[in-house]
């Protein structure tokens, strides 16, 4: 009798893992593929993808697509998309290049100033979105051409630049070494003692908040994963800072973009995931008419996803900028395609409604990785283009699969 309830307790955990998986393999997918992709990368270059240096480089390449695909997992998520994010990134880094340049002006008035003109876009394409309900695939393709247009009138068809390098600094910028003396109390010559315990100390946070959340989950008698999902992926989280700090410790340290990077995804999870803003952006993709019959101001919601968007694209459009220093008329060309194919590929619904910051953060870095490591091989750039064409319409196949089989 003992032995039947122990088989039947275990046949139970067996099923509940599974059908777990099963039910989040959205969430999941996304993460082995980039832990795949990353493996055989390695492989393939002779372990090149992994070297301190060329960690960096991910991080320096990546950081302006990362920071506007946090903006546009807002906009798909409420059933929106934005096509001028290339565009604004361009004219944002052309109108930094001639503040700074031209007119003399310090970064600490460039940069707010725009900032601002970021916020301006957003809201001025959001209203027409918003209150006057035409189709934001039609204003923003309007603005990728209106903006494309006005940075080369901003430029006047040149270069612009250099930047002062307080203002390079802000995408080429490092952390100084704040605790030199780690270096020395393990013999190491080259070390970045404050890049190794940021790693720690981020990796133990990240376990002891998974942790809380999990009690909280439980004492209020909610679905939590299975103990070893739960296990595994604070295991697997946590060992992948640890090894990319030190990784980065041993080059020049923690970038500075790495660090913007960091506080936005940050703030932005929680945002969508534990505050009634988000949750209403999330109620907007998934019925817009229930939506506001239940109280939510739709059209506001709708506005303060493409202000933030515009915002965000403004930050990228500096940081490139800062990046390149020199402002150039081609800058951001197809940043949109890149952007948009990030959020689909970290599991985001085209119907709007479904998709998580963190697996918008993984789908940029599939794309990242794909492209450094495709670059490390030789792989000619019409091949890459074909490449992640396929694994874009790979991402959305599988959302289309995952939604017919739940349904």
């Amino acid at each position: 009798m003992a032995t039947e309830t122990v088989e039947s307790t275990a046949g139970q955990q067996d099923r509940s893992v599974s059908q777990y998986l099963a039910n989040h393999l959205r969430d999941y997918g996304m993460v082995l593929a980039l832990i795949a992709i990353m493996a055989f990368f390695q492989f393939t270059t002779d372990g090149t993808l992994l070297r301190p240096v060329n960690i960096t480089n991910l991080f320096l390449q990546n950081s302006y697509i990362i920071i506007m695909a946090l903006g546009m997992l807002l906009v798909i998520v409420a059933g929106h998309i934005d096509l001028s994010v290339g565009s604004v990134v361009g004219f944002v880094g052309a109108l930094a290049a001639v503040m700074m340049v031209q007119w003399g002006w310090s970064i600490y008035l460039t940069i707010p100033a725009c900032l601002f003109v970021g916020i301006l876009i957003g809201a001025a394409q959001g209203y027409w979105i918003a209150y006057w309900r035409i189709p934001s695939f039609i204003v923003t393709l309007a603005g990728m051409l209106v903006f494309r247009g006005a940075s080369l009138w901003l430029l006047e068809g040149q270069s612009v630049g250099p930047f002062p390098r307080e203002f390079q600094a802000l995408s080429t910028g490092f952390i100084p070494d704040l605790l030199p003396f780690i270096k020395d109390m393990f013999g190491f010559e080259r070390m970045n003692g404050f890049a190794v315990v940021t790693g720690f100390v981020i990796a133990g946070l990240i376990i002891w908040m998974g942790l809380q959340a999990r009690a909280r989950n439980r004492a209020y008698g909610m679905v939590t994963e299975p103990m070893i999902f739960f296990v595994v992926r604070n295991l697997l989280v946590a060992g992948a800072i640890v090894f990319v700090s030190y990784k980065l410790a041993t080059f020049r340290g923690l970038p500075n973009v790495l660090i913007t990077m960091g506080i936005l995804t940050i703030v932005y999870a929680f945002l969508t995931e534990s505050t009634t803003l988000g949750r209403r952006i999330y109620a907007l993709g998934g019925n817009e008419k229930a939506a506001k019959l239940s109280g939510i101001r739709t059209e506001r919601l709708t506005f303060l996803a493409f202000v933030n968007m515009g915002m965000l694209a403004a930050l990228a459009g500096l940081i490139f900028a800062a990046r390149l220093n020199t402002a150039t008329p081609k800058a951001g060309v197809s940043f949109e395609l890149d952007v948009i194919a990030a959020v689909f590929i970290g599991g985001a619904s085209m119907s709007g409604g479904v998709g998580k910051i963190v697996g918008a953060v993984v789908g940029a870095f599939i794309m990242g990785v794909m492209n450094n490591g495709m670059s490390i091989m030789g792989i000619g750039i019409d091949y890459q283009q074909v490449i992640k064409g396929l694994v874009l319409l790979a991402a959305v196949i599988f959302d289309v699969y995952n939604k017919n089989k739940q349904s």
